[in-house]
């Protein structure tokens, strides 16, 4: 249900400037050119340099023109083989490794040497890759990162560059920069505090972005914001690469993260910056000062939610209702963190934007939280005899959290008694505990319930709040599942084979960084997301969704991000925050798609005075 409506109505659009990276190769004066039809890339490097540049190299896949113009004549095998031929290579040596963590160091060292090649198998491989240079593999590879550690990739600000990040920011080659991602590494996946490690997610991240929403290799950074780590495992690891100091925190984190927010953004001013795996409420407080004055958004507050929401709409046309009936949903969610509450936020907001709610009052009302205590409920109908730590934890709620406060039920009721008391339609797990879907919490719902919703969202898999197949085995195969983490398909002993949901932000945020980036919106908007669920929710086909599945596969997620690109495209234009320009009649769909990248060899010439 791609979007290809001619925006021309829309007042404020006169032209958009396509940027042109190349010229005709018939202009480069090298005679009869077979590539004459093509661009060419103009670069000051020759000789090594072009070699070990990764967004440069092509291995073997110099022509002959090309290794002599270049002075890398002799200096590569005299053989020229194309990509079909370096794709079987790869793909033949990276089968033959055993574990997944091997896997991500072989992908990790051929994206360090040749990124058009990387991209290519990527793209090429979406379903089966995805799942070593993301998410679970990724979670792995954050563990071990100091100890697989071989070639540095984006940017590290640590608490000793305080007062140099605005100079530092020149450090990075590249003038254009479309899409930050960024993390301080405190609440990295279900993992916890990983410090410096966590710089395997940005990379990770930004390889979707570019694989899936067609964001230009050259203009993606990864950074880590490097404030200590509170981990102390880590803190006595000789071969750990961050500060080894304690985590800063109050005034002076929040002033350390306000320098570098500066800086990038003198640099930088068009870039989208991407906040990842801050911990609550650092998350919220971050997300809550720049909103407004920078372009940037938080995935696991924003785009998580955007996936999740989009995951409930399309369960309700899976059980023949109507995505409009959201606000009959009961919902519970387990966790109370920065995921859980912008997850719930989300849904609310859509409950509201539907109509069907009175206010968001009463959209909160269908909507029940549990934290690592338990339900956040009424101190006062409690049986247990601790008044003092009741009113200490309600203290220390915030103002997001006390909205999911219910006062007509016991605080720090147990999943088991509120599933029975409720009886959700719809359960949702952002703890990062395993099994917290206990048996009795899923039979007890499947009781109530002929399709269960059961979404244990946390990452990696083996923080997943249940698996897959303890979901259909509780439930006799009638849930509709979907986890953060991909779990494979289920078959039951009666031979029924039940399907899984990957309900993972790599299906919203690409497509949203691609929809911001072309647009050049000034800033993300609430309803950017709530469309993002709504495009999402509208993919799979009445017979997938007949079967339990909820979203295109992972092999489709560039037509996903193609989907959703658009759409927040034209939410951008439509609110007025979108900066870039368009001519009147096109058709904003086609913009979106040729603006994002392809991997392709391009040929290179020597230009002493290039950029």
């Amino acid at each position: 249900m791609l979007a290809t409506r001619n925006i021309s109505r829309l007042s404020n659009l006169v032209k958009f400037s396509r940027r042109n990276y190349g010229l005709p190769a018939s202009a480069i004066g090298v005679g009869s050119d077979p590539r004459k039809d093509k661009t060419v890339q103009l670069t000051p490097l020759r000789g090594v340099n072009i070699i070990h540049d990764p967004l440069l190299s092509k291995g073997t896949a110099f022509s002959i023109a090309e290794r002599e113009r270049l002075s890398i004549r002799g200096l590569v095998p005299p053989r020229c083989q194309e990509m079909d031929k370096q794709l079987l290579r790869i793909k033949r040596n990276l089968d033959a490794l055993e574990t997944p963590l091997a896997k991500f160091v072989f992908l990790s060292a051929l994206q360090d040497r040749n990124e058009i090649l990387f991209y290519k198998l990527l793209i090429n491989y979406l379903d089966e890759l995805s799942g070593i240079i993301y998410t679970p593999t990724v979670g792995e590879a954050c563990l071990m990162s100091h100890s697989i550690y071989r070639r540095s990739r984006g940017m590290y600000f640590s608490s000793q560059d305080r007062g140099a990040m605005s100079a530092m920011v020149h450090n990075w080659p590249h003038d254009e920069v479309d899409v930050i991602v960024v993390t301080d590494g405190s609440r990295v996946l279900g993992l916890g505090d990983l410090g410096a490690n966590g710089m395997q997610i940005p990379i990770g991240k930004l390889s979707l972005y570019v694989a899936a929403g067609g964001i230009r290799p050259r203009s993606v950074l990864p950074v880590v914001l490097d404030v200590g780590t509170n981990n102390e495992s880590l803190l006595n690891d000789p071969l750990y690469l961050g500060m080894g100091h304690p985590r800063l925190d109050g005034e002076d984190y929040y002033t350390f993260v306000d320098e570098w927010v500066t800086a990038v953004h003198s640099r930088w001013p068009n870039a989208l910056i991407q906040f990842e795996d801050f911990k609550y409420p650092h998350a919220y407080n971050l997300l809550n000062k720049y909103r407004e004055k920078i372009t940037c958004f938080n995935d696991d507050i924003q785009s998580t939610s955007a996936i999740t929401l989009a995951g409930i709409l399309a369960s309700l046309k899976a059980r023949n209702l109507s995505p409009t009936d959201l606000n009959q949903e009961r919902i519970i969610c387990v966790g109370a963190g920065s995921a859980g509450v912008g997850v719930c936020e989300g849904i609310v907001d859509a409950m509201v934007a539907q109509g069907k709610v009175k206010s968001r009052e009463e959209a909160y009302s269908r909507i029940w939280m549990l934290d690592q205590d338990g339900l956040l409920g009424n101190p006062a109908l409690s049986t247990v005899d601790s008044t003092a730590a009741f009113d200490e934890r309600h203290q220390n709620f915030d103002e997001r959290q006390r909205c999911y406060i219910k006062s007509d039920l016991s605080d720090r009721l147990s999943l088991e008694d509120l599933i029975e008391k409720v009886k959700p339609t719809v359960l949702l797990g952002l703890t990062g505990v395993p099994g917290v879907f206990s048996e009795k919490a899923i039979r007890t719902m499947a009781k109530y319930q002929e399709k269960p919703i059961v979404f244990p969202l946390s990452n990696p898999d083996t923080r997943a709040e249940c698996t897959a197949e303890q979901a259909f085995k509780w439930t006799e195969g009638r849930a509709i599942f979907a986890s953060g983490s991909p779990f494979a398909d289920v078959t039951l002993p009666n031979g029924k084979v039940c399907k899984t949901n990957q309900c993972n932000n790599s299906y919203s945020f690409p497509g949203l960084g691609l929809g911001i980036t072309v647009s050049r919106a000034r800033t993300v908007t609430p309803n950017m997301f709530l469309e993002t669920a709504n495009t999402i929710a509208d993919l799979a086909s009445p017979a997938q969704l007949k079967e339990g599945v909820l979203f295109p596969g992972v092999s489709h997620l560039r037509e996903v991000a193609l989907a959703v690109g658009t759409r927040v495209c034209e939410v951008a234009y439509e609110e007025n925050v979108a900066t870039a320009v368009l001519q009147p009649g096109e058709i904003l769909s086609d913009v979106v798609q040729n603006s994002m990248f392809v991997p392709e060899y391009i040929p290179l010439v020597h230009s002493p005075n290039a950029h």
